[in-house]
């Protein structure tokens, strides 16, 4: 339940940041409900103050609450119907006729991505990753997987002091023979009960020691290398030589369910750094060209990505019913899609430009993407 809470007071200040972003809508207005502006004092002529934007219907009855949040947080009388449309289906429109100065029909580039990010942080808030990373994770979802790796780690590290604790009692020459049967015995039952619990078995320092110095294996599969590493650290404690740096991996290892959380409240906060991650490669799209400039790129980006966001809240949300795997195998034909309809469309580049630039614009948002995940991380390891 305050899950839901939570999700909702979130999709709420969406409105609300996009509201303080952009404050004026661009709706009509009813006919002047006093001859003054009541922000500013200047006489009016319309609907609005010519001087502030103030409307001049300035209400204060109770049933007024429900339409200033329902406006404040999709725009219904304005701007997000022509937005929206041209977002999805002429995204390369909307991005030069912003760029060019048709700024007061749409919602501005900014004030929709954070509405988007906190859409869709309301939305996993309230439903969750869903079947993200199955495939990787012998059939559990993302969320599953962390819990079950912390409860793991913690049996395992448990089990493996309690070994280490006998080994070094072992390796003692003067220990009386009765006192080590009693030793090795204490020692099988708890191998036995790690291969019980399904957890690595336990072992001594020397074979550690020759794990690190081989090294994790090599496989072909990306996926599956990935998650051996993690394993081969998470079994072998590997020493960077960077104490901050081996203290924060212990702490991830130890508890990966409270690095997930922070990585989440991180990826909300920081959401804005894909923007400027990503800016370097769209102006390597077009190298030294004057035709375009940083803002031009600023407004595609932010554009661009906003629009995957809510494609993101859309296919998550189709995913709780019977539609999902047909919407997440649409999403994935529609992204390039969209991408080579942005890139024609804003840049006016020809059908091949768009097409080249469209594939390598595919590998650069991968590449921003993992470059704002390792941040994350990062910020979840050390934090």
């Amino acid at each position: 339940m305050s899950g839901d809470i939570e999700g909702i007071g979130a999709a709420v200040t969406a409105g609300l940041a996009g509201r303080a972003v952009e404050p004026q809508h661009g709706g009509t207005g009813e006919s002047p409900g006093s001859l003054r502006c009541l922000n500013c004092g200047t006489s009016l002529t319309g609907s609005h103050c010519h001087h502030c934007g103030q409307r001049a219907d300035v209400h204060r009855s109770f049933g007024a609450i429900g339409h200033d949040l329902v406006h404040a947080i999709f725009h219904f009388e304005g701007k997000i119907w022509n937005t929206l449309p041209l977002l999805a289906w002429r995204p390369g429109d909307l991005t030069r006729r912003y760029i060019h100065g048709e700024r007061a029909r749409f919602i501005s580039p900014l004030a929709l991505f954070l509405f988007a990010v906190f859409l869709t942080y309301a939305v996993l808030a309230m439903v969750g990753s869903g079947d993200f990373g199955r495939g990787l994770n012998d059939g559990m979802g993302f969320d599953e997987a962390v819990a079950e790796q912390t409860r793991t780690t913690a049996i395992k590290d448990s089990i493996q002091r309690e070994v280490d604790r006998i080994d070094t009692e072992l390796a003692k020459k003067d220990i009386a023979a009765a006192s080590r049967q009693e030793l090795e015995s204490e020692r099988d039952i708890l191998q036995k009960s790690a291969e019980y619990l399904g957890v690595a078995r336990a072992r001594s320092k020397s074979e550690r020691s020759a794990d690190r110095a081989a090294g994790p294996p090599v496989l072909d599969d990306p996926g599956k290398q990935v998650m051996t590493s993690v394993d081969f650290i998470s079994r072998n404690k590997v020493d960077t030589g960077v104490p901050f740096i081996d203290r924060g991996l212990e702490k991830a290892l130890a508890n990966p369910a409270l690095v997930l959380y922070k990585v989440q409240a991180n990826a909300y906060k920081f959401a804005w750094a894909l923007i400027p991650l990503s800016l370097p490669f769209m102006w390597l799209l077009y190298p030294f060209s004057r035709r375009f400039h940083t803002y031009d790129h600023f407004v595609f980006v932010t554009y661009s990505i906003s629009s995957i966001l809510l494609l993101f809240v859309v296919v998550r949300l189709l995913n709780l019913t019977i539609f999902g795997e047909l919407a997440t195998f649409f999403a994935l034909l529609y992204v390039p899609f969209h991408m080579y309809r942005q890139l024609r469309g804003a840049y006016r580049s020809s059908r091949f430009g768009a097409f080249v630039r469209t594939n390598l614009l595919l590998f650069f948002s991968l590449f921003s993407v993992m470059m704002f995940m390792f941040l994350l991380l990062a910020l979840g390891v050390m934090g």
